[in-house]
């Protein structure tokens, strides 16, 4: 759930949302930053996601998916929990468990067959739950676009993700690149959908996205972002 090019494509989805008054004080640094983010993507990780895509077998590239959506059903529980909703968190556990043993380590999507519906949560998304505000935008080199509330929510989130046990670093760095790898590929054919100056999309679409995950969408009705999601949580 957590890399740059995930948080910068992950936008898209509340574009067609509600207008909303973009809260960025330091849009001058934002934007060389940006620029910076934007190259190194169109030189390093969009083409390795498009070689990816072109060498590996669909089913391989499903497979992985599930796989790092499954470690990421612990952090799913915790929020969930810390949220106040404790049937949420016996279904996301329920998938993991599920997942990890008969989905073979997370590779199949068994959990989803069975009626289990999948969520994405994170200790930001809690702290929105919680009434803490988001704070101006802000945009950071590699990580992307940001808020104070999501960076915090980050850092604890990388602690209840799936990959806190393990101790071997080089272990650790590989499957953190295969992730941002495998997210990058899986957004190929939705970043077609920004249109205009592609800053402000960005910037407008993530703040619009991060009010919707704190209220869970309640209140904010909206097709687009339906579709959105059923596409990046069952492609």
């Amino acid at each position: 759930m957590n890399s740059v090019i995930q948080a910068q494509l992950f936008l898209i989805l509340l574009v067609f949302a509600a207008p909303v008054s973009a809260n960025d004080p330091f849009e001058n640094l934002n934007r060389k930053v940006w620029t910076f983010n934007e190259f190194l993507d169109d030189n390093l990780a969009k083409p390795t996601a498009e070689i990816y895509t072109t060498i590996a077998p669909e089913p391989v590239e499903v497979g992985i998916s599930n796989f790092f959506r499954n470690l990421n059903e612990l952090d799913n529980t915790a929020n969930q929990l810390l949220q106040g909703h404790p049937i949420l968190a016996i279904n996301d556990f329920s998938r993991f468990l599920i997942n990890s043993t008969i989905g073979l380590g997370g590779f199949f999507d068994v959990a989803s067959r069975l009626g289990l519906e999948r969520h994405d949560e994170d200790f930001g998304q809690t702290l929105g739950a919680w009434g803490v505000p988001s704070g101006p935008f802000l945009m950071f080199p590699l990580f992307g676009p940001s808020t104070p509330r999501s960076l915090a929510g980050r850092s604890v989130s990388s602690v209840l993700g799936g990959t806190f046990a393990i101790k071997e670093t080089d272990v650790r760095v590989a499957i953190k690149s295969l992730d941002v790898l495998e997210t990058r590929a899986r957004y190929l054919e939705v970043e077609s959908l920004i249109i205009g100056d592609r800053y402000s999309f960005i910037r407008d679409s993530y703040m619009q996205y991060q009010e919707f995950e704190s209220t869970n969408g309640e209140g904010q009705a909206d097709d687009f972002v339906d579709d959105m999601d059923d596409f990046i949580l069952e492609e």
